[in-house]
């Protein structure tokens, strides 16, 4: 039997963020890799994210696929940045009491 190898250009970009991003798009391979690892069929995600060509859907995962190690190490970098930015945030606005804020703002007819 006879194999044939096929030699393409990956699409995914990485952005001055440091984020990967799929088909110049601004569709991110964690986007692609989570809808995957919840059970998606590459048919599926295209569907999700029409900017992303079903084709490039199927590359994404392949390259997830064979590139495990790689991308589960960018993921968690990303998780933690993620976990990061979440604890700034909650350090500079403080949520105590949010919800009662906004309830006297809506009764006293501001928004």
């Amino acid at each position: 039997m006879a194999t044939a190898t096929f030699t393409g250009t990956i699409p995914l970009k990485v952005d001055r963020d440091g984020v990967i991003r799929v088909s110049k798009t601004r569709v991110t391979l964690d986007t692609i890799v989570a809808a995957f690892l919840e059970g998606l069929t590459a048919e599926e995600i295209a569907v999700q994210y029409p900017v992303v060509p079903l084709a490039d859907v199927y590359s994404v995962i392949g390259y997830y696929l064979r590139q495990k190690s790689k991308v589960q190490e960018y993921l968690k970098r990303r998780e933690k940045f993620a976990l990061e930015v979440r604890k700034q945030n909650e350090e500079r606005f403080n949520q105590s009491g949010i919800r009662e804020r906004l309830l006297a703002k809506k009764k006293n007819g501001k928004r």
